[in-house]
């Protein structure tokens, strides 16, 4: 596949604001690509829950971009890494998955992405590789050898674990294994150009000096956004369980990215749609905020379900809260005043579990006489309706 090195295509790819920074420079990144040298680009997730959100989303949707360019890129299943686990500042230490968890992960979070990929391409298609494919295979000798080109010092260098020292919490041996494996997919793969986001430069760079060191060979780190609300800081993550996730129903989608505060507008369209910029900002802009988020709603579930289905989620979601038109024959359920919403809705079948339940939660798909509720302990206290995910609503009745 010939390298396309058109100067508004690739200008165009770039300043849509996805890409934050690069290391060593984003002008040299943006000259190798001007100049048509074929790149070899990753990007990796560990399949810790079996659910990934917008902002993963846009991740996939701008690595497609650069296939399209003609450069080769490989999505990195970490389901090696995935059984290490991520140090992280907001626990002690991450918890570590059994193989079996991690492979039912794997398998979810794929499908969710086939739609913003072409992994059927007859020219150039992407590559899905397995960092347990050569992790597990390492030896102690091998182990040893790997950790000789990088010091404690470097370690503790990472922002997480310097806070831990000074708080006087722990940091476990095997929590610095995790950017050292992460590094060494780098060097396996021997990438020109790792995607990453904001809060694993720390891994990326490591893989930088692995690379340097072991292949005589230069790794650029493109660093991308993370999506966080520019009001509040908060983050999309599969971890907490929080933000517009993929395995959505069209409907539920719909329904959830209308539930995000109005200032989340402008992100989701850049990032998750292809719009151009000039109309984004019109959209923005727009004195109907309502209209400006169902805009964005429906461009998002076309990217994910196709324009048929889109439309769909739109109608239901203008019948169904804006025209507050319920479903005929609605169920009817009897509850005592202080029944927990949850306990009604897992004896009702209506969720599996708990957990299940605080997701859905988590995710705006869970209404009590049209208020979201985010109180996983939320207590009845008058009769109304409830709506659960797509199509389902009971009717409660003290």
């Amino acid at each position: 596949m010939e390298i396309n090195t058109n100067k508004d295509k690739i200008d165009k790819i770039l300043n849509r604001g996805v890409v934050v920074d690069a290391i060593p420079t984003l002008d040299g990144f943006r000259k190798k690509l001007l100049n048509g040298e074929k790149l070899k680009f990753y990007i990796g997730a560990d399949p810790t829950s079996t659910s990934l959100h917008l902002s993963h989303a846009k991740n996939y949707m701008f690595l497609e971009d650069l296939r399209k360019l003609g450069h080769e890129v490989i999505v990195l299943v970490g389901d090696f890494t995935a059984r290490i686990g991520d140090p992280t500042e907001k626990e002690a230490v991450r918890k570590q998955l059994s193989r079996e968890e991690v492979v039912e992960n794997v398998e979810e979070w794929l499908n969710q992405i086939k739609p913003l990929m072409d992994f059927e391409a007859d020219e150039n298609p992407p590559k899905v590789l397995y960092n347990n494919d050569w992790l597990s295979k390492l030896t102690m000798e091998d182990i040893v050898s790997l950790a000789s080109n990088i010091t404690v010092q470097r370690m503790l260098e990472r922002d997480m674990f310097k806070k831990r020292l000074k708080e006087n919490k722990p940091i476990f041996l095997h929590e610095f294994m995790y950017p050292l494996m992460q590094g060494y997919d780098s060097v396996v793969m021997e990438v020109d150009v790792e995607m990453c986001g904001t809060d694993q430069i720390f891994n990326a760079l490591v893989g930088r000096t692995l690379l340097k060191k072991l292949k005589n060979k230069e790794k650029i780190v493109l660093v991308i956004n993370l999506m966080e609300n520019p009001k509040t800081g908060e983050l999309m993550s599969k971890s907490r369980g929080t933000g517009v996730f993929l395995d959505l129903s069209p409907t539920d989608m719909f329904g959830a990215i209308m539930r995000q505060p109005d200032e989340m507008v402008e992100l989701f369209l850049i990032n998750n749609t292809r719009i151009d910029l000039d109309k984004i900002k019109s959209i923005v802009d727009m004195e109907d905020k309502m209209e400006a988020k169902k805009i964005t709603a429906f461009e998002i579930v076309k990217v994910l379900y196709g324009e048929k289905d889109a439309k769909k989620a739109k109608d239901y979601f203008v019948n169904t809260f804006q025209k507050k038109e319920l479903p005929k024959n609605i169920e009817i359920v009897k509850i005592k005043k202080g029944d927990l919403l949850r306990n009604i809705l897992v004896e009702k079948e209506i969720v599996s579990s708990t957990t299940e339940f605080r997701r859905l939660m988590n995710a705006g798909a869970i209404d009590f006489g049209g208020e979201k509720i985010n109180d996983v302990n939320f207590e009845i206290k008058k009769s109304n309706v409830v709506r659960v995910g797509k199509k389902k609503f009971i009717k409660l009745e003290i």
